[in-house]
């Protein structure tokens, strides 16, 4: 157990630093954090992100192939900074609903239960403390995000994440609370009853967020908090819709992030099918924003209809999300679309699915046990115990579109097929079909590509015998988003008392 009644700050690193917890999980601390590493960016200041532990399954791969959680990746482009697996030395990528396979400054180090990771976890917080001290020297603030919420009684005594955190870097906190969700007043009182006398001195003040309305109906709610904490509102941020940012997990995925409803120019339909254990969705992100093309989850063979394509999304446990196609009756769906002549498509996990067969000898995901794929191409799968995390860039064979993205699998594939994309190593990966409407590869953040995508959606247009668009529609560039979040942000956040809360 953490004993966290002694106080572990350092004195050899003085960065200010700014941290957001949140009163629960998706209440906006992610995008906060990004917002404020724009803001502080744009006034002129050297600023990184930082959060102890990540639970998340959408990860990315830095450019010295080390994993790392997607959230930290675009807090880290917020700042212009590369990603860096110091800004989040500790990832949990759950494989189950009791166990997680846990990544040390982005390599992995076994699949945990619950009780494994907790006796583990002693020795990460020196891990932790030594990513924050090594990146916090390299800049003049930093922008911490907690995880969850300080407040949950059954956790604090082993946290790493949240107050703890805050203690050693000397951070100023500001407790975020989604005020969506309702309760929220009494989250912000109740949390700071939960908390001990040091880790209320740490809490600067409160941030309310997705705000709906005429807000000086909240002045009273506002002073009444006053009031009762002694700590102040600094901010209250409207509900910020279409921000064009990824999203950081599944919370915001299961939340219905793909279940837009269909726009009145949207011909091309796609199905995005819903594993248990899906991971890195935001490789078919790109495609909400596109005007002619609608994105749907899919869970059951009745939702299937008739769609455009069928995209299989990648997994963290490949083996039970190939039982659960055979189980719920969809992977019989799939065969016969494909039969029919629906393109289907499969990334990473999903690219697995396809094939013949999935072995995993060395207990990655399984207890040792073989599976059934869909058969739609002819290769087979074998889960390797070293872990594949590579940057990739090529071209697509196909469309001659450049290709930028990354790998992150254990899986082992051999077979035969055309090859989807080449590389600029000489190397090629991925396998199609001959007529090339089914077709999977690793590399996530295909689909990044405004002009590969637009190209993927004209062909499916030419399929249903409608015209081509021919030019790009929509831009997945995300540097006028972080542009509009930091301007907003700006403008309901109290900057001057951050800034002097900061000493800056």
């Amino acid at each position: 157990m953490i004993d966290i009644s002694k106080d572990p700050r350092r004195t050899e690193v003085t960065t200010p630093a700014l941290m957001f917890q949140g009163t629960c999980s998706n209440a906006g601390k992610s995008i906060l954090t990004a917002a404020l590493c724009r803001i502080f960016l744009q006034d002129g200041l050297s600023v990184a992100p930082f959060k102890a532990q990540n639970m998340s399954l959408n990860s990315h791969v830095t450019r010295y192939g080390e994993e790392m959680g997607r959230a930290q990746v675009v807090q880290a482009q917020a700042a212009r900074l590369d990603p860096d697996v110091r800004m989040n030395p500790v990832l949990l990528k759950p494989s189950s609903d009791t166990g997680s396979q846990v990544i040390v400054m982005g390599k992995p180090v076994a699949n945990m239960s619950v009780g494994d990771y907790l006796r583990y976890k002693p020795e990460l917080f020196g891990t932790v403390h030594g990513a924050y001290d090594s990146l916090a020297l390299e800049h003049q603030v930093m922008v911490l995000e907690g995880a969850g919420s300080p407040a949950e009684v059954n956790l604090k005594h082993h946290d790493i994440v949240n107050m703890p955190m805050a203690r050693y870097a000397n951070a100023k906190v500001l407790l975020v609370g989604d005020i969506d969700r309702g309760g929220l007043f009494a989250s912000f009182v109740g949390t700071m009853e939960i908390l001990d006398e040091w880790e209320r001195d740490l809490m600067a003040g409160f941030v309310v967020n997705r705000f709906r309305g005429q807000k000086s109906l909240l002045d009273d709610a506002l002073t009444y908090t006053h009031a009762k904490t002694g700590k102040p509102v600094l901010g209250v941020i409207d509900y910020l819709a279409n921000l064009g940012l990824p999203e950081e997990d599944s919370v915001s995925f299961k939340a219905g992030l793909f279940d837009q409803a269909q726009g009145a120019g949207a011909e091309i339909d796609l199905v995005l099918i819903d594993l248990p254990h899906i991971s890195n969705f935001t490789d078919f992100e790109p495609f909400i924003a596109e005007p002619d093309g609608n994105i749907r989850l899919v869970r059951t063979p009745a939702e299937l209809g008739r769609p455009s394509a069928i995209l299989l999304p990648g997994s963290k446990n490949v083996i039970a999300d190939a039982h659960f196609l055979q189980d719920s009756g969809l992977a019989q769906e799939i065969v016969q679309g494909a039969e029919g002549g629906v393109p289907i498509v499969g990334i990473c996990g999903g690219f697995q699915l396809m094939g013949k067969a999935i072995a995993d000898p060395h207990h990655i995901e399984s207890n040792g046990e073989s599976v059934q794929g869909l058969s739609l191409l002819d290769f087979t799968t074998v889960l390797a115990e070293e872990k594949t995390l590579t940057l990739k860039s090529g071209t697509h064979v196909e469309s001659g579109c450049t290709i930028r993205g990354y790998e992150i699998h254990h899986g082992v594939t051999s077979g035969c097929g055309e090859p989807v994309l080449q590389f600029s190593s000489g190397e090629s990966a991925g396998v199609r079909s001959p007529d090339g409407q089914i077709w999977g590869s690793y590399v996530h953040g295909i689909f990044d590509s405004d002009t590969f995508r637009r190209w993927f959606i004209d062909a499916l247009r030419r399929k249903q015998g409608l015209a081509p668009l021919g030019q790009v529609q929509a831009s997945y560039d995300l540097e006028p988003a972080f542009e509009r979040l930091a301007d907003a942000v700006r403008e309901q956040l109290d900057m001057d008392q951050i800034y002097k809360i900061l000493g800056l």
